[in-house]
């Protein structure tokens, strides 16, 4: 499709009015989300998902935590270290990275942020 095709598409649809903490909080909840304020309004506004990149980066690193938690832990298997209250501990901390990486994927599904 050519850019003048595109273009024609388009319409220019509502100039609106903001207060300036209202217009401060939008643009900065669309930098969170990182899009555009005409895009993060037109998703809120229909309905679509919209997912922070703190959100994406946070659960990136639950999962890359799990991931040092069980390494950490076959290591210490390995080399015949590891006790039952070590082991209980490992599991504690994997299912409370479980429950915080199942709370952020719920949120996420939860559509937009207030």
């Amino acid at each position: 499709m050519s850019k003048s095709e595109k273009r024609q598409r388009t319409v220019l649809f509502l100039g609106i009015r903001w207060f300036p903490e209202e217009k401060e909080q939008v643009c900065e909840s669309a930098r969170a989300a990182g899009l555009s304020a005409g895009e993060f309004v037109r998703r809120c506004t229909l309905g679509r998902r919209i997912v922070a990149k703190g959100d994406t980066k946070q659960m990136n690193e639950i999962l890359k935590l799990g991931g040092l938690q069980k390494h950490l832990y076959s290591e210490m298997q390995k080399q015949g270290v590891m006790t039952p209250e070590l082991s209980k501990q490992f599991a504690d901390t994997l299912a409370a990275l479980q429950k915080t990486l199942m709370k952020f994927r719920a949120e996420s599904l939860n559509n937009t942020e207030d």
